[in-house]
């Protein structure tokens, strides 16, 4: 996606640019140049207004004063300038730095500049007779980048050392030194409010930190290479950052989620800033080129084009880029993995649709109805090409790993395997006493799950449609059964609240997960295989360690109850999307390092939803969202800690009241 781009500007097409600024009155534009020049541009005319000349090197670094009416550089030839902005002239040249100069930052009184070099110092210069009037040293790696403080009585530093540093402006001491980031730190700045920072670094991350406690807020967490340059918005919701991976993204503070991903450049993008109203957006890039954005459309993220009723199935392509939802609305969606954006809405099914499936190859689409049929679709065009019709109400179909047949399960307790290419029902595996609520084939096809509402896992022979296994354990219906990518093991999800984990060789159920409070109706493995995660009507999603059972993370909150889940099987990506009964989809980026974590990235509904109406808790103490989630839209109270997580089942979960479709999903008859 490109984004909206107002403007871009042609006559830089021989230099690279390596720093740009937005004026404190937006009038203007200053951009630093590989060649050591700085152009300034009129953002209404976008003529070159002024060309400063005077470093010998790259110019790291420009920054206006508060006033606007003079502008500070930092160059790698070891020199800061100050130069005029009415008349262009230079007005001091600053060389106490042993090497090169990175970091450059006017004080909010514009009476002083820090700088932070080569050489591991950050300096402060007074800015009437240009005299450097302290020095701040205590990094261990050059620093790239300084940050005052909105009331002027802080600096924050960013270094090669992975460290930042904040400090005293009187004293110079060192108050704090945050540390997380795993590679270089390249660039810092303020929030407007003054109490966070957000740093940028080559580990591809942006962090935001608490100023008071130097703990670290949401890590962000979408771009692909090192990240060099991060911004607040004026108003501290959002800040932007871009990469080495040429992309530029708008980032929610409370949420830490990605609002918006902007493409356009060809190389890696060095520098950005907004514009003082906030409404735009200006990048420099090494493909020579400035690019002007509106951030007003890339923050707008409300989706619409949702279901109007629950979404009851869900499954990611195998390709990753695109998510099937079946709905109570009687409709099938295409929806963008990247933007959330629903690509098409397939029609033709009379009643809930119950279960969809990608076949192997992405091209096709199987979905079961209560209308008694199973449809096959094409992706590309949409269009429906076989009705296959001989169950009752239909509640389940998937494809087989070959993509050859399909296979669907029934209210009249039985499963059918049918041939692709013809249409034809081949084969009927009969053997629960009660409706088959799931299947699914084992990754080499030689064997099938069923869950039924009889409390049973069946396993079966495909080609002699013998029953090989019969698990027993859940003492309510089964409403899901998953195989592990490995093809060892079985998950399935119940109404008694439980996940179970089988042994496929034993049949010996080796786990039981207990921490839902409500029906589990959605189960699904991570790609690896290493995690699990479950979706129930407690309106939670939770996230387990396959081999010791630990619940790794919790998602709660959400707008209603969770009905389905499916993680993408790409080793492309690793993000999980879940259907729930208000309509909405939400995807959900998965993150699995020592303290898991969750983000969401978007969410759609047929009214619009922000992506602020979850929040993400991580059992094991993860920062990546923070307690005030869980009081937007309407939540109360405080949030325990990991050590204490156990007191999330404590809270009474209200059984929901069963609508139609709802009767449906539970197998209410």
């Amino acid at each position: 996606m490109t984004g909206v781009q107002f403007g871009e500007l042609p006559y830089l097409s021989e230099n690279k640019i390596r720093s740009c600024a937005y004026s404190p009155g937006g009038s203007s534009i200053a951009v630093g140049l590989f060649d050591g020049d700085i152009n300034v541009y009129s953002t209404s005319s976008w003529e070159k207004i002024l060309q400063l000349k005077g470093h010998s090197d790259l110019v790291r670094r420009v920054v206006y004063s508060p006033t606007g009416d003079k502008i500070a550089s930092a160059s790698i030839d070891k020199t800061i300038r100050m130069w005029d902005m009415e008349t262009g002239s230079q007005l001091h040249v600053l060389k106490d730095h042993a090497s090169a100069v990175y970091g450059l930052a006017y004080s909010p009184k514009g009476d002083m500049i820090a700088s932070g070099a080569d050489d591991m110092m950050v300096r402060l210069w007074d800015v009437i007779t240009g005299d450097c009037r302290m020095v701040l040293s205590g990094h261990t790696g050059y620093v790239y980048g300084v940050a005052y403080s909105p009331s002027g009585n802080r600096i924050v530093s960013c270094s090669q050392d992975t460290t930042l540093r904040l400090w005293d402006v009187e004293t110079g001491e060192c108050i704090r030194i945050m540390s997380g980031h795993n590679g270089v730190v390249w660039d810092v700045t303020y929030s407007p409010h003054g109490n966070q920072v957000a740093s940028a670094s080559w580990d591809k991350t942006i962090r935001l930190w608490n100023v008071e406690t130097g703990s670290c807020l949401p890590i962000l967490y979408g771009h692909t290479n090192k990240v060099f340059s991060v911004a607040y918005s004026p108003k501290g919701d959002q800040v932007v950052s871009v990469s080495m991976d040429a992309t530029v993204r708008f980032w929610d503070v409370e949420t830490g989620s990605c609002r918006h991903t902007l493409t356009g450049h060809r190389q890696s993008v060095f520098c950005v800033s907004y514009s003082p109203k906030g409404d735009k957006v200006v990048t420099g890039s090494a493909d020579m080129t400035l690019r002007l954005w509106d951030a007003s459309a890339a923050s707008s993220r409300l989706l619409s084009g949702g279901h109007s009723a629950a979404v009851v199935s869900i499954k990611c392509s195998p390709k990753g880029d695109l998510i099937v939802t079946g709905s109570g609305d009687n409709t099938i969606r295409l929806w963008d993995v990247e933007f959330g954006a629903c690509h098409r809405t397939l029609s033709g099914h009379t009643e809930t649709v119950l279960g969809v499936a990608f076949s192997p190859k992405g091209d096709w689409i199987a979905s079961a109805s209560a209308d008694k049929s199973v449809r096959l679709w094409k992706v590309e065009s949409g269009e429906c090409k076989y009705i296959l019709a001989s169950h009752t109400v239909i509640t389940i179909v998937v494809f087989s790993p070959e993509g050859d047949a399909v296979a669907s399960g029934s209210f009249d307790k039985t499963m059918k395997l049918w041939d692709v290419l013809t249409g034809v029902c081949y084969k009927t595996f009969s053997g629960h006493t009660d409706d088959i609520l799931s299947v699914a084939y084992a990754p080499d096809g030689k064997q099938i799950a069923t869950a039924s509402k009889d409390h049973t896992v069946r396993i079966w022979d495909v080609d002699t449609g013998e029953c090989c296994k019969v698990l027993e354990g859940h003492t309510n219906w089964v409403g899901q059964v998953v195989y592990s990518p490995q093809g060892d093991q079985l998950a399935s999800a119940s109404s008694d609240e439980t996940i179970r984990l089988w042994d496929i060789q034993t049949g010996d159920s080796r786990l039981t997960l207990t921490s839902h409070t409500s029906h589990v109706l959605g189960v699904t493995y991570s790609a690896n295989g290493k995690l699990l995660a479950s979706g129930s009507w407690d309106k939670t999603v939770r996230l387990w360690d396959v081999s010791s059972g630990e619940c790794r993370a919790v998602v709660e909150n959400f707008p209603a109850e969770v009905d389905c889940v499916s993680w993408s099987t790409s080793s492309d990506s690793n993000y999980l999307v879940t259907g729930c009964e208000d309509g909405s989809v939400l995807k959900w980026q998965v993150h699995e390092e020592d303290q898991c974590r969750v983000q969401l990235q978007w969410s759609a509904s047929n009214g619009g939803l922000t992506m602020t109406g979850a929040f993400i808790q991580g059992a094991r103490g993860l920062t990546a969202l923070n307690k005030q989630l869980l009081k937007q839209r309407g939540a109360i109270g405080e949030h325990e800690t990991a050590e204490n997580s156990s007191s999330v089942a404590d809270i009474p979960a209200e059984q929901p009241k069963l609508s139609v479709h709802r009767l449906l999903r539970v197998w209410k008859k």
